[in-house]
C-alpha cells in the first residue's frame, strides 16, 4: 500500500458515551487512590531505546507481583515492538492506524481489552516517537475523563544520547532538518521526566556535558541518566514512576502547522516478508546482513534514519525472535535478541522510519532484499505485506489546557 498522508479517522467525538460505559465497566471493582491502577506513559522520539525500557519496566514491576499491561502505538500497522513485547510474555495490545492524541477512544478501549483479560495494576503505555502534545492530548484528557480510575505518573521522555549530542551542538554529525527538530525539541519541553538512555556509550564527562545542557535548557523537568540495556539508574527512575504525581502545569503551546510538517518530512515503512530456505540458514546473520544492506542504500540516497526495527520469528519456533536495531546512519545494526538455533523459514517483520521520500524506503527494501538472496545461496524471499507513507495531520479527539481546564479541539 502507498499512502501519502494516511489519514486518522478516529472518531473526534469528545468523551464518546460507548467508550466511557466500556472504561467504566471494566473498572467496576470501586478502588480507593491507591488502588487505582497506574497509567504510565513512556515516550521519546523514534530510536531513543524505549521498547527496552518499557521491558525493563514491566519486568521489574512483574517481579514486584503487580500486574501489568503494555500498549504500543504506530502510525501504520505491524509493528516490531508489539511482536518484541509478546514474545517476553507481557500482556500487550496495539493501536494502529495513528497515534494515542489522535486515538484516544483506541486508548481506552485497549484499556478495557487488557483490563477484561488480566485486570492490570499498571498500563504502560508507549507512543509513536514522532508525536508531541501528549500531555494535552492524552495524559489530561485522562485524568480530566477518566481520573476516577486511573492515577497518572509524570510522562517520562527518554533520549538518544548521541543523537542530543547532535542536536544540541555539543558533537558533530547528521541530524534532522529544523521542522523534524520541531518535533524533538517539544517531546523534550513537555517532559516531566527526561530520561537520557544508553549513558553506557557515553564517557563520564560527555554524560555530565549533555546532562548540564538539558538541565539548563529544560529547569522544569527532572534528569535522570540510565541504560535500559544494562539496568544502570532504573531504580531511581522507577521509583518516580511508581509514586509521583503527574504535575499540573499549564499545556505548552505548539504549533500543529510546523508539527505537521515535520512529521510529512518523515517517510514510514512496515512491511512483513516470508523468508524460506531448503537448507538452515542463521536468522542472526541473515538480519544483520539485512540492516547493512538497507543503511547502505539510505546513506547512498541521503536519508536521515530515525529508527529501523526488524523481528524474525522462526516458524514451528517456541516464541523466540530475533530482533535488531538500527539507530542512525553512522550506528553499527545491533543485534538485541538472538536466536540459539538455525532456522529454514519464518517472518521478518521490518520497521523502518527516516526523513526521506516513502518511494526511497521501499525501494532500498526490495534493493536489499533481492541482494540478501546472493549473500545466502538458496534463500528465498517473499514480500507478503508493505505500506509506505508519511504521517498525516495530527488531529487529537482531545486537546486540555490544563489537567482540570476546558477542552481546546
Amino acid at each position: 500500500m502507498n499512502v501519502t498522508n494516511m489519514p486518522r479517522d478516529e472518531n473526534r467525538e469528545p468523551g464518546s458515551p460507548a467508550v466511557a460505559d466500556k472504561l467504566n465497566s471494566a473498572s467496576r471493582i470501586p478502588r480507593s487512590a491507591l488502588e487505582r491502577p497506574r497509567y504510565i506513559m513512556i515516550g521519546g522520539f523514534l530510536g531513543a531505546g524505549k521498547t527496552t525500557a518499557v521491558a525493563r519496566l514491566a519486568q521489574h514491576l512483574t517481579v514486584q507481583g503487580r500486574r501489568v499491561g503494555l500498549i504500543t502505538n504506530d502510525q501504520g500497522s505491524e509493528l516490531v515492538d508489539t511482536v518484541m513485547l509478546r514474545s517476553r510474555g507481557f500482556a500487550t495490545e496495539e493501536i494502529p492506524g495513528g497515534c494515542f492524541c489522535c486515538r484516544f477512544n483506541s486508548l481506552a478501549e485497549a484499556a478495557e481489552r487488557l483490563t477484561n483479560r488480566t485486570r492490570p495494576d499498571v498500563f504502560i503505555a508507549e507512543p509513536v516517537g514522532s508525536c508531541t502534545d501528549l500531555v494535552a492530548t492524552v495524559s489530561y484528557p485522562l485524568r480530566r475523563i477518566y481520573g476516577e480510575h486511573f492515577s497518572i505518573a509524570p510522562l517520562s521522555v527518554l533520549v538518544d544520547p548521541i543523537r542530543a549530542l547532535r542536536i544540541f551542538g555539543l558533537q558533530p554529525g547528521g541530524k534532522f532538518s529544523e521542522k523534524v527538530l520541531y518535533i524533538y525539541r517539544k517531546q523534550l519541553e513537555e517532559a516531566d521526566l527526561v530520561i537520557i538512555n544508553k549513558i553506557d556509550l557515553l564517557a563520564p564527562a560527555v554524560l555530565e556535558t549533555l546532562h548540564a545542557a538539558l538541565t539548563r535548557e529544560l529547569p522544569h523537568a527532572e534528569i535522570h541518566p540510565i541504560s535500559a540495556r544494562n539496568g544502570t539508574g532504573l531504580d531511581a527512575w522507577f521509583a518516580r514512576l511508581t509514586a509521583a504525581e503527574q504535575s499540573s502545569r499549564a499545556a505548552m503551546t505548539v504549533n500543529y502547522d510546523v508539527y505537521a510538517e515535520g512529521e510529512s518530512l518523515l517517510g514510514w515503512l512496515n512491511a512483513t516478508v516470508q523468508l524460506s530456505s531448503p537448507i538452515d540458514f542463521d536468522a542472526n546473520e541473515v538480519l544483520t546482513e539485512l540492516a547493512t544492506l538497507l543503511q547502505e542504500r539510505l546513506v547512498l540516497e541521503q536519508a536521515e534514519v530515525a529508527h529501523l526495527k526488524m523481528t524474525f520469528s522462526p516458524e514451528g519456533g517456541l516464541g523466540g525472535i530475533a530482533v535488531i536495531n538500527l539507530v542512525r546512519n553512522d550506528f553499527v545494526p545491533e543485534l538485541s535478541q538472538t536466536l540459539d538455533e538455525p532456522a529454514r523459514s519464518g517472518q521478518l517483520i521490518v520497521n523502518l522510519r527516516a526523513e526521506a521520500a516513502p518511494e526511497i524506503l521501499r525501494s532500498a527494501l526490495g534493493e536489499a532484499l533481492t541482494a540478501l538472496t546472493s549473500s545466502f545461496p538458496g534463500l528465498v524471499t517473499r514480500l507478503d505485506h508493505a505500506e509506505h507513507f508519511r504521517p498525516g495531520r495530527p488531529q487529537p479527539t482531545h486537546r486540555f489546557a490544563s489537567a482540570n481546564g476546558r477542552d481546546l479541539v
